[in-house]
């Protein structure tokens, strides 16, 4: 009866303490990620400068050089655990298992001798239209996350959100471009999973595990930029600025709402040389904590150093851990290799690391 009682306690403990999957809205809310973002700790809304200003801060719409026509903009990641899932057998396999990771079945298989680490992967896709002032563009986002808990019970978790809708961005500018505020609006479908599998049971997926629902998401922006040395720059952004509910959900309920958040930054941009200059940057992200996060997680910095505007070297912090990346770009082609990391705890700070690595890819004309 005493071995009963404590396997039953055994049994319920390692439940009550498996690892939560989740998605870091707090740390990282927005529904595209920018590999050179993510390099710099995601602390981002002040540097913006390109067709993500959507997702981070509609206003740095106005600081677009150039216009730009992407059809090919892509972006994926893994963490590590996932690398280490995947990569178990030939290089050539690698492609191929990356793919498997999208279905619960298969991922489950190649975590069998990886119990306790997170699989994680990102596919973004973002093709859009950009000039300075002005975005349009359609944008697609999936992320699955999955684990088998290295504890008693050893249960199968499994985490999916896909994202995607049109958008639309626009950018002015007031006092000869010292002020410059934007906003951004997307018709926001967004399907939630989230399930886990006792080791005997068949991992099966169907439409009815699913919470779906419609928003229309508004994201607002602003930048004061100050004529001096150092170019110091205070942003403002508020996501879901309208605080939209979740239209028409689904039989099994919406997704979590999108809280309505503001995030802070400040940076300076150094000129450091004919054509070099260092950009540095740092935000506070959900400052009324809507999301409850210890506020250690949510403070982000990130450094890039520019070389004629083709060649840039990044590193930051965010989420409590370090970040750095490489990135090329022309008018027509931009690449970026990066790594970061989150925190898989969600009460903890620094508690477990999740190592992610990204590969971006952009090209148009």
């Amino acid at each position: 009866m005493t071995q009963k009682l404590l396997l039953i306690f055994l049994l319920f403990f390692s439940l009550a303490a498996r690892a939560t999957l989740d998605f870091e809205d707090a740390a990282f809310p927005e529904f595209v990620t920018s590999g050179r973002a993510l390099a710099m700790g995601n602390a981002y809304i002040c540097k913006v400068d390109d067709a993500n200003s959507a997702f981070y801060n509609p206003a740095g719409l106005g600081t677009v050089r150039k216009p730009q026509f992407h059809l090919a903009n892509i972006h994926l990641e893994a963490s590590s655990g996932l690398g280490h899932a995947i990569g178990s057998g030939t290089a050539a396999n690698i492609p191929g298992n990356f793919m498997k990771s999208f279905d619960p079945a298969q991922m489950k298989t190649m975590l069998t001798n990886y119990q306790g680490e997170i699989a994680h992967s990102r596919g973004n896709l973002y093709p859009h239209f950009t000039v300075r002032g002005l975005t349009l563009g359609y944008f697609a986002s999936q992320r699955n996350r999955s684990i088998i808990n290295n504890d008693t019970a050893n249960h199968f978790e499994l985490a999916e959100r896909r994202d995607y809708g049109p958008i639309m961005s626009l950018s002015g500018s007031l006092f000869g471009g010292v002020v410059k505020l934007g906003a951004s609006a997307t018709y926001l479908t967004r399907r939630d999973l989230y399930k886990d599998f006792l080791p005997t049971d068949t991992v099966t997926v169907s439409n009815s595990d699913y919470k779906t629902g419609k928003s229309l998401q508004v994201t607002a922006g602003s930048k004061i930029t100050l004529p001096i040395v150092l170019l110091p720059t205070f942003s403002a952004v508020l996501r879901n600025s309208t605080d939209h509910g979740w239209d028409g959900p689904s039989s099994n309920g919406g997704p979590s709402k999108i809280q309505q958040t503001m995030d802070l930054g400040f940076s300076i941009t150094p000129q450091i040389g004919r054509t070099s200059r260092i950009h540095l940057e740092a935000n506070l992200k959900d400052v009324k904590n809507r999301y409850h996060t210890d506020v250690k997680r949510r403070m982000a910095a990130g450094m890039e150093l520019d070389f004629k505007r083709r060649l840039f070297l990044r590193l930051g912090y965010g989420d409590g851990w370090g970040s750095g990346g490489l990135g090329v770009q022309t008018r027509t082609f931009n690449l970026d290799l990066t790594t970061y990391a989150v925190d898989r705890s969600l009460t903890g700070f620094r508690s477990q690391e999740d190592r992610r690595w990204v590969f971006s890819i952009s090209s148009g004309f």
